[in-house]
């Protein structure tokens, strides 16, 4: 008989393997020695712990499902149990024993995880729903429907949720796509009778630009055109073809009309330039006539100046206001000359003068002896505002005096 710490072989050629429970029978062996026999199925129980230890690490490092490493589990379990192996048989039941609870446990932590998958497909099915739901009111039409069509690649890129939910999120989704396409493609609808509309409207101002462009009436038919510019603004844009040859015909016919006119305001600015230069001699001959010193003569002078003035055509726009300012100057300044002479040679204005001038001096010097006689008697304040009234009094005393000295003293 022949024997380990696990097994043994009696004379009659059983194997026999030692567990918990006792001793088990492994099988018969005939064929060779004892010590081979035990060999053979110590062999046997190695492939066990093989087989064992392939799955734990199956389990552990792969996502091997519960059912099917129960499966696997139950196979090696039955192995075990039916004692065709000579070692620590017990030791392997532990262990697949400790095997189940990791798949148990692994089950658990997928459910949970599964769950928390779902509850986030869920909340980024609601959130891409809500969304398009919102894009589907948009008026952006390029970038929302660019955007509907990621979140449709977002969508399918979820996990799926139960059936029932899924269909109702996605029938929500869909109807929000569909409500966004039916709204651009009326809109572009309307846009294209818009533009065929504005196609019309702007084949008519062309029309008239085109007639208008021989033209040399130069200011109407400038301000027409400039009508005419607002009314093509105002008309929209026409298809993006029509747009662009009836832009160019519009345009085409503009510039006809305004290289002529251009060509003409050149002569025209020409002669202007040089009446400018006959205007400039004029108002520097004027302003020799000041200051004042002989009226009539200046006044003569003036006058003949002023008649070569206006036989010259205009000058520049941007210059005239300064030139005509020199010769006004003058002008001004023979002006008042003529009211200083009317004032000194007028004897109405002049005795006018000098009566006013007599009552204000009678006014001052009687304040004057109000003044000291009130002091004198101690009243002061009435002496103050004497003195007050008598400043107004002299101010106009003053300037009396002044415009008497004007009439020549």
């Amino acid at each position: 008989m022949s024997s380990d710490p696990w097994g043994r072989v009696d004379e009659t050629g059983t194997v026999y393997v030692r567990t918990a429970d006792g001793e088990k029978v492994v099988g018969s062996w005939q064929a060779g020695t004892p010590e081979e026999a035990l060999a053979y199925f110590e062999r046997k129980y190695e492939g066990l712990v093989v087989e064992i230890g392939l799955l734990e690490k199956r389990v552990r490092t792969t996502d091997l499902s519960a059912k099917d490493a129960q499966t696997a589990i139950d196979h090696l379990r039955t192995q075990v149990d039916e004692h065709h192996a000579v070692g620590d048989l017990d030791a392997l039941r532990v262990r697949l024993d400790k095997l189940v609870q990791t798949v148990e446990s692994r089950r658990e932590e997928r459910k949970v995880q599964k769950a928390k998958q779902t509850d986030e497909a869920r909340a980024a099915k609601d959130a891409l729903v809500t969304e398009a739901e919102q894009l589907a009111q948009s008026d952006q039409w390029r970038s929302a429907g660019e955007r509907l069509r990621a979140l449709v690649d977002i969508w399918k890129g979820l996990p799926r949720l139960d059936r029932k939910s899924d269909d109702e999120l996605w029938h929500r989704f869909s109807h929000a796509r569909s409500a966004f396409s039916k709204r651009r493609k009326a809109h572009f609808a309307s846009l294209d009778a818009q533009r065929e509309d504005a196609r019309k409207v702007k084949e008519k101002l062309v029309a008239e630009a085109e007639s208008l462009s021989k033209s040399t009436d130069w200011g109407p038919t400038a301000a027409r055109y400039r009508e005419l510019m607002a009314d093509w603004k105002a008309a929209g844009r026409a298809q993006r073809e029509a747009e662009d040859d009836l832009w160019n015909r519009f345009r085409g016919a503009q510039d006809v009309f305004f290289a002529a006119r251009s060509e003409v305001f050149a002569e025209r600015d020409a002669e202007q330039v040089e009446n400018l230069k006959l205007k400039e001699d004029l108002a520097e001959e004027a302003e020799k006539l000041v200051p004042i010193t002989d009226l009539k003569a200046a006044r003569a002078a003036f006058r003949s100046i002023n008649e070569r003035w206006e036989a010259i055509g205009h000058v520049p726009r941007d210059a005239r206001p300064k030139v005509e300012g020199r010769m006004h100057a003058v002008e001004r300044a023979i002006q008042e000359a003529e009211e200083g002479e009317w004032r000194r040679t007028n004897p109405e204005a002049r005795a006018r003068a000098a009566g006013l001038t007599g009552q204000l001096q009678a006014a001052v010097d009687k304040l004057r002896e109000q003044i000291d006689a009130a002091r004198a008697a101690g009243n002061n304040a009435k002496a103050d505002k004497l003195a007050r009234e008598l400043e107004g009094r002299q101010a106009l005393l003053d300037q009396a005096l002044k415009g008497l000295e004007e009439f020549g003293g």
